[in-house]
């Protein structure tokens, strides 16, 4: 990337029902809970006097819901390269489940069948960056959770099997950056402190 004083504020949708229960969500089109809800209207007050460039969100509803709520419905662009990671066969399925079709298996490692694969996933991703690029300035982006990860692998430039040890809660809050001008970092990495006490 070549905007060096750019920032990425990168959001992850509030709580639903199968975040909750830890069922792998992508095309399944969910609205927030009742805490998503809350959660994503604390968002407001935690993103209030931050300049944006633009706001873009996944069309997912929870995404978009999320956006809604913390204040930007009528600023925030749709953009299908944010969606979540395409589970393929394992949509709707937890983890656990997922291990005992196929032990061993990693998201970022293995993807999804009849989804999409980590690289896949990590050339959309890079498809996003090239988007926010060309903005310039800082974008606060709304998305879910493995995507989120996948987008701040590849702002970082790492490989996608590293996306194993980021973890993301719901509603946090991750900003990318740069220092020297021109290293990408993460500046902050899921910040939940606007949930305290939710």
């Amino acid at each position: 990337m070549t905007e060096t004083h750019q920032s990425m504020y990168l959001v992850r949708h509030g709580e639903t029902a199968w975040s909750r229960s830890g069922q792998h969500t992508s095309v399944t089109d969910l609205p927030l809970t009742e805490l998503g809800e809350r959660q994503a209207s604390r968002l407001r007050a935690r993103l209030a006097g931050i300049s944006f460039a633009k706001v873009l969100t996944s069309p997912s509803t929870r995404a978009r819901e999320t956006g809604a709520l913390a204040g930007f419905e009528s600023i925030a662009w749709p953009e299908g390269n944010l969606a979540e990671w395409h589970y393929g066969d394992y949509e709707g399925l937890t983890s656990s489940e997922i291990h005992l079709r196929r032990p061993g298996w990693g998201i970022f490692k293995d993807g999804c069948p009849g989804g999409e694969s980590p690289e896949q996933a990590a050339a959309r991703a890079d498809s996003a960056l090239l988007q926010v690029q060309a903005i310039g300035g800082n974008v606060l982006v709304f998305s879910s959770g493995h995507f989120s990860r996948m987008l701040a692998l590849r702002w970082l430039g790492l490989a996608p099997e590293a996306g194993r040890i980021f973890a993301l809660d719901t509603a946090s809050v991750s900003v990318l950056a740069f220092e020297n001008l021109k290293q990408p970092v993460i500046r902050l990495w899921n910040d939940t402190r606007h949930l305290v006490d939710q």
